[in-house]
Parts: structure tokens; sequence; C-alpha cells
């Protein structure tokens, strides 16, 4: 693919989260809206024409086959992001798979594998990662703006209606906080220490269907460096994160996964407020989708600021937090 070709995209799964990620495609210039699947004809249907797709599937197969379409976003739900992933891949497309990864850290190694041998890119959707005030914050890190990274506070909460057959409370659609939110404080964590961390302490509450309804994970990523993560979907929470150094502290407004402000406050000064505001028609999955294409479009197999080693590594910290929870999904 040359470096000034446009990309083209292809929707699997015609949810909230691909409107979403579907309206942030609209606004860049060199992104292609080819084709939009669900298993529902009418549902890709309705979905290609309102956000301006050229064709609709009504099978993923047939748009994993569409000669048009160069990466594909997968936005199913939990369980079934692997075998989704391992059909584009197999059709040599390239994926961009929406959080979190896969269910398990078994999957997520057999999706990253694939990718390799078909020799294909493949990234997780962590779009926090690519918006403008993160990169800012990893350029303040890198810097050594706040000293030595000593702790981290990140909360993401909110409570909905207990729906024992909906997306956040059903086992069987691999519900619960932590793989739904709490993978966002957790990935922060990875990106802020870097690796797994070296010991892990939870406390969790179930919820009548089975799944974690909140929990809290006290984490020690090595060198007197420790996390507190917290995610709810039945108790409303700061949706802040603050990162704390020797030198000083970095506040991420609320909501922290999609912020346009930042607070440094570097020793005894008052904290500064920086903006940074989405530009013009982008949302926060634009930022992701730019980054995909631009390693696309230069031959790269894999992103380097969510790199699959990272991705793995982050299913197998939500693996040994289940773990000490003794909860497993029907689909394990």
């Amino acid at each position: 693919m040359g470096l000034n070709e446009s990309v083209g995209w292809g929707i699997i799964g015609c949810g909230g989260i691909s409107g979403k990620f579907a309206a942030g495609l609209k606004g860049l210039a060199n992104a292609r809206l080819v084709a939009a699947a669900s298993r529902d004809a009418s549902r890709a249907a309705d979905f290609a024409k309102h956000w301006g797709f050229e064709k609709s599937y009504g099978s993923y197969e047939a748009l994993a086959g569409d000669p048009d379409v160069d990466v594909v976003y997968v936005g199913t739900v939990h369980p079934a992001h692997v075998e989704n992933t391992l059909l584009c891949i197999d059709s040599g497309k390239s994926v961009l798979c929406e959080k979190p990864f896969a269910i398990n850290a078994v999957q997520a190694k057999k999706m990253i594998e694939a990718a390799r041998r078909a020799d294909v890119f493949l990234m997780e959707a962590m779009w926090t990662r690519f918006i403008p005030a993160l990169g800012q914050v990893r350029q303040w890190l890198d810097d050594g703006v706040i000293g030595d990274l000593s702790y981290l506070n990140a909360e993401f909460g909110f409570r909905v209606k207990m729906d024992p057959e909906g997306r956040l409370f059903n086992r069987q659609l691999g519900g619960g906080a932590l793989l739904d939110v709490g993978i966002y404080p957790i990935s922060l964590a990875s990106m802020i220490f870097g690796g797994r961390a070296a010991n892990i302490a939870s406390i969790v509450e179930m919820v009548s269907t089975g799944v974690d309804g909140k929990a809290v994970m006290i984490m020690d990523h090595g060198e007197k460096r420790f996390s507190s993560l917290a995610c709810s979907i039945n108790t409303p929470m700061s949706q802040e994160a603050v990162i704390c150094g020797t030198k000083g502290v970095i506040k991420l407004c609320k909501p922290f996964w999609s912020t346009q402000q930042l607070v440094l406050q570097v020793g005894d000064e008052e904290g500064e407020v920086f903006e940074f505001p989405f530009e013009g028609p982008l949302n926060g999955y634009s930022y992701e989708a730019m980054a995909v294409m631009d390693d696309i479009t230069n031959g790269r197999k894999e992103n380097s600021i969510m790199p699959l080693g990272e991705t793995l590594e982050i299913m197998e910290t939500l693996d040994a937090i289940r773990a000490e929870w003794n909860l497993k999904y029907p689909c394990e």
C-alpha cells in the first residue's frame, strides 16, 4: 500500500461502540468507509446508510472477503472478539479489535500468533492512549517533569440499572466491571509503569448474575511504585486519574479515559491547567484510527504505543485478578 493511498475500513458489529468509531472515521480524509457487517442484514444496512459506508453485509464472512477492505474494526461483544479477529486475519485483513482484546490471555495469544503468521497488522483498540492529552502525559513522564514515578490512582465507575440480559451484567457476554471498564485504569497503569505488576491484591463485589459489580485493585509495580485502581458498573466514581512522582503530580481530569484537560503541579507551585481539545470534527476514536492507518501505510504490523506484547501482559493481569475471584466465563 502506498503512503498516499486511502485506507479502506470495514466494521464488524453494528452496536453503539461501532457507531462512535464510525463517527471518528468520518473526520479523516484518508479513511474510506467501505463496508459494515452484522448478523442481521437489515441492521447492517441501516448502520451503513447512517454512517455513509459504501456497502453492508449480513455476514462477517462476506465483509472479510471484500477486496476493498484493508482493515477491519471488530466491535462485537467480548466473547466474539477471538472468532471475529481470526476470521479477518485468515482472510488477510489487518484488524483493530476493541478492548478487551479477548476474554483471556490464551485467546489473546492465539490472535497475536495468527497475525504474525499471516504478516498482517493487529492492535487492541485502547483509544485512550492516542488522544492528544495522553501524548502529553507520556512526554512529561519521559522528560522526568514530575520526577521518579511513585503512585497512580485511577477510577472508572458508574451506575446502571441491573439488567441480567444486558451486556454489562451477563456472564454469557463476558459481563462485569473489570473487562468493560476496569481495563482502562489497568491499561493506564501498564502504560505508566511498564510490564506486569509484581504483586496484585483485590477486593470485589459480585452481583446476582455472577459477574463483578465493583472492584478495587492494589498493585505493586516494583521499585516502590504502587497503583490503586477501581472500577464499577453499580457505583459512581470520580472518573479521574492522578499520577504522582517525587517532584510533582499530573491529574487527568474527568473522564480520564477521554480527557481533554490536564493539571500539572510541580514542587510548591500552583497547579497549571493545560487544554487538549479534539481537533475539528474528530472524536477520541479518530486518533487511534489515524495511528492504525499510519502503521498500515508504512508497512508496520503492530503499533509502538499499544504493542501486542503489552496487550498480552494486560490480559494476563486481568486473568490473574479474575482468578482471585473465581470468575470464569462460559466460553472459557
